[in-house]
Order: structure tokens, then sequence, then C-alpha cells
């Protein structure tokens, strides 16, 4: 292992987010950056039909079904393996591929969902303009998704990474969406240049 990574497996222990998410059962840190936002802008509700788009391991889908509860329906999306999730329908494929998106379309049977979240991040190469331009890729995708599934009203939650184009890419929201916030959760690591936009209100 090198002096890099035995660092950042140190840093990962130490991290309370870490051993919270093990006490608690859930499957990572993730679930916090969630939850955050959540108590702030109210995502969920009883009985809502809800996306989560790079969902492994699965901490949100485990939130969102909590928060949804019985009447409620969460489809998670993930290129990787999850571990089932109760009461979450999961499906494993490739979110860049129409493939998967049809089949997220079949799930749904024509109906539209309140909300969409969305986790996604590329593999990172370590290139800042490369790894900018593959996350705003996935943006865009969840954006192109989202316009084709949510009910008016209905709100996107996005992983973004800052740089240039993310300002055009809020104006692409702000078209489309009756309000649109930043979101930096205090478990989302300051050194990560991450951060979340929340679009709500969507506008047929």
């Amino acid at each position: 292992m090198s002096k890099s990574s035995r660092r950042w497996v140190q840093e990962h222990e130490r991290d309370p987010y870490v051993r919270q998410a093990r006490q608690s059962q859930y499957r990572s840190r993730a679930v916090y950056k969630l939850m955050e936002i959540d108590r702030q802008d109210h995502l969920f509700r009883r009985g809502q039909t809800v996306i989560d788009l790079g969902a492994a391991p699965g901490s949100w889908s485990q939130f969102a079904s909590e928060r949804v509860g019985a009447q409620g329906k969460v489809i998670a999306v993930d290129i990787l393996t999850m571990e089932p999730v109760p009461d979450v329908l999961f499906i494993m494929g490739d979110f860049t591929e129409q493939q998967t998106v049809d089949d997220c379309l079949r799930c749904l049977s024509g109906s539209r969902v309140d909300l969409v979240i969305s986790d996604m991040a590329p593999n990172i190469s370590g290139i800042r303009h490369t790894d900018q331009a593959r996350s705003m890729y996935l943006a865009e995708l969840v954006f192109e998704f989202s316009t084709a599934v949510l009910k008016p009203g209905g709100n996107l939650l996005v992983k973004v990474f800052q740089g240039a184009d993310v300002e055009p890419y809020r104006r692409r929201l702000v078209d489309v969406f009756q309000r649109v916030k930043h979101r930096k959760p205090k478990a989302s690591r300051d050194s990560s240049r991450e951060f979340y936009m929340l679009a709500q209100g969507y506008n047929v």
C-alpha cells in the first residue's frame, strides 16, 4: 500500500461519520450528507416515488426507503453490484447506456416520480479538467433523465464538482425548476470539490 493510500485509510478510520454509519448500520458515511439536506430542505415525504442514481453501496437508498415508508417506492441504479435493501428495487447497469435508462422507465410503467437523487461521480483520473468534464457529463445525463420522469413540482438533487461548467448547468436547471440551491453538507469532506445542486419545483 502506498503512503498516500495508508494516509487515506487512517483518515477514513478516524472519520466520525464513518464510525457513526457503522454504529447505525448504514452502508456508508454518505448517508449523512443526504440526511442534512433532508433536514434543511424536506426532500422526502411518505408515499413518494424516488429514484436513486449511483446508489451503491446503498446508504442513500436505505435512508430514502425509511423516509418514504411502505406506501412509497425507491428505485436504485448503479453500475456496481449492491446488496439488497429492503423495499428497494435495484437495477444494475451503466446509466450512460440507454438500456439502463430504458430499464428504469419500464419499472415506472408510465408513472412519474417525486424526487431524483444522484450521488454519481466518475472514476477519478487525477487530471482535473478530465474529471470535471466527466462529472458534468453525468450531471447532464441526470438532468435529461429527470426532465423525462419527474412529476410537475418534483425535485432533483444532483452532485457536481466545482468548475467552470457549473454555472451553465445551474442556468439550465433554473430554466425548468422554480428554485435552485447549492448545498455543501458538513459530512462532505473539506478537501472535496463536490457539492450538491437542489432543484425544486419542476415546471413541465
